[in-house]
């Protein structure tokens, strides 16, 4: 038996759990289903995306210099952010990224070995873009829908903890009835849907919180740090592009030295997936390429900077440099999109996100309905002891 100290502490998490599974339901059955869609997107669109592909050819891509020079006539008056160099039978795609004074994000892809235009694709449409805003902003304006989302998962937290809690049976023998579905003919509905709540939230309680733990790192800066302090990190965690080391500028007609950058990281990355060249912002900043080792995955690539002047090669302080010199903190924060995803697993990691995700969609499912059949059970009890009273 248990004391009244602890049946009262009981009830008092009871209500937190309910309050916030209530506050929170809608939010997190989006951000769920949301999810689960979004872990296939790459094989999804696979299927209608042949636009990104073109016939090898024995001969050298097109200069980088020529690529920006064809893009910005495509799109002009837009930022480039980058460029991505693929295998032998892969298009060039030139992204183009603004987030000021309102979001432009289009791809064009080019033949690599002609510089022929293919597509023109608008990023920020179609039903993978629709699915990405609802899961990060519920379809609002920015400023309010991400803050909905950011903190809704933040509460997430405190729910799963509670929500653990509750699960443990205050009774050795209840223990059974915790861990499996112990239904018959005559087990009533309000039965299998606590027992859908209760024992499907217990295993899926890891996972869940693996991916509200995840969402927080990249919703909250200060969430974010503290991740990377706490796993014994001394670096900077920002994403830092450091200046160039030469100090003289050496103007001239010929095209620039960047353009040597891919025919040469080709060369020394022969197992690389891709190449994603960053033009330098200015005269002062080194040429940025990351380097895709693995297909899908982004924790492991290597972040390369480049002295634009002398291609001189420069470290630096961030975590997001060469993988090899990446420590246990840096890399917990850089697998973290992976893990978020599923990616890390492979296709295996994916599907068990799928479903996990979607499990944790029918939690507040099953969880609103067990907080309607308790209250619709107690108003006809009420009822019955008001009505003797009432009528004498």
């Amino acid at each position: 038996m248990s004391s009244p100290k602890k049946r009262n502490n009981r009830k008092i998490i009871l209500q937190i759990h309910k309050i916030l599974g209530l506050i929170t339901g809608v939010v997190l059955f989006i951000v769920s289903i949301t999810g689960c869609l979004w872990v296939f997107k790459d094989e999804i669109e696979s299927f209608y995306t042949d636009y990104k592909y073109v016939t090898p050819q024995e001969q050298e891509f097109i200069i980088s210099s020529k690529v920006k020079s064809i893009a910005e006539q495509v799109i002009p008056d837009k930022t480039i952010h980058g460029v991505i160099y693929g295998q032998p039978n892969e298009a060039i795609e030139v992204v183009f990224y603004q987030a000021e004074p309102e979001l432009f994000y289009q791809s064009v892809f080019l033949d690599p070995y002609s510089g022929k235009f293919i597509k023109r694709v608008d990023n920020d449409s179609g039903f993978f873009a629709f699915v990405l805003k609802g899961h990060i902003r519920l379809w609002l304006p920015e400023a309010i829908g991400s803050r909905i989302v950011s903190y809704s998962i933040l509460l997430f937290l405190v729910i799963l903890f509670s929500g653990f809690f509750l699960w443990i049976p205050r009774n050795k023998k209840n223990w059974r009835q915790r861990l499996k579905f112990d239904w018959n003919s005559k087990t009533r509905w309000k039965r299998k849907n606590f027992d859908l709540h209760s024992v499907t939230g217990f295993y899926i309680s890891s996972l869940g919180l693996l991916f509200a733990f995840t969402g927080c790192v990249m919703a909250f800066n200060w969430f974010y740090f503290i991740a990377y302090i706490a796993t014994g990190g001394d670096k900077a965690p920002q994403f830092i592009i450091p200046q160039n080391i030469s100090t003289t500028i050496t103007k001239s007609d010929t095209n620039p030295p960047y353009d040597q950058l891919i025919p040469m990281l080709y060369k020394t990355y022969t197992n690389a997936k891709s190449f994603e060249l960053h033009y330098p912002e200015n005269d002062s900043t080194t040429v940025l390429v990351e380097v895709s080792n693995s297909a899908g995955l982004y924790y492991n690539m290597d972040y390369l900077f480049f002295d634009q002047h002398t291609l001189q090669e420069v470290e630096t302080t961030s975590i997001y440099g060469k993988y090899k010199n990446a420590g246990f903190a840096d890399k917990v924060i850089r697998m973290n999109y992976d893990i978020h995803v599923g990616s890390i697993g492979g296709v295996t990691g994916k599907i068990i996100a799928f479903l996990a995700s979607l499990i944790c969609a029918s939690l507040p499912v099953t969880g609103v309905l067990l907080w309607y059949g308790r209250v619709y059970k107690k108003r006809p009890q009420v009822k019955e002891k008001l009505a003797p009273a009432y009528s004498a």
